[in-house]
């Protein structure tokens, strides 16, 4: 799965609720960094962090993906549980593979 596939792949509930969560710290904070009026330095400072938090929260929030049973093979192959010779898939640790 590309970063493509998962970024349009539907999002568990959980981490829903968490892109939600971040979406409003970061404009939270987007609106005491932008605000007219004299703040104290310490506020704006704290605004921009938690605003680079929400946006990290969001993004990886949004990056998560339920796996599919047809993705739970591949995964078993790229962690070398399985191999895939010619047509069909061998159990088994192959040293070739997990050589490095």
């Amino acid at each position: 799965m590309n970063i493509v596939d998962r970024a349009i792949a539907p999002t568990p509930k959980f981490f829903r609720i968490l892109r939600s969560i971040g979406l409003v710290l970061l404009a939270i904070s987007g609106t005491i960094i932008a605000a007219p009026v004299a703040l104290p330095v310490a506020l704006v400072s704290v605004a921009g962090y938690v605003a680079v938090a929400g946006g990290v929260i969001s993004a990886v929030s949004q990056l998560t993906s339920t796996l599919a049973p047809e993705d739970s093979e591949t995964l078993k192959r790229v962690q070398g549980k399985d191999q895939v010779q010619g047509d069909k898939l061998v159990q088994g640790d192959d040293p070739e593979i997990n050589s490095g």
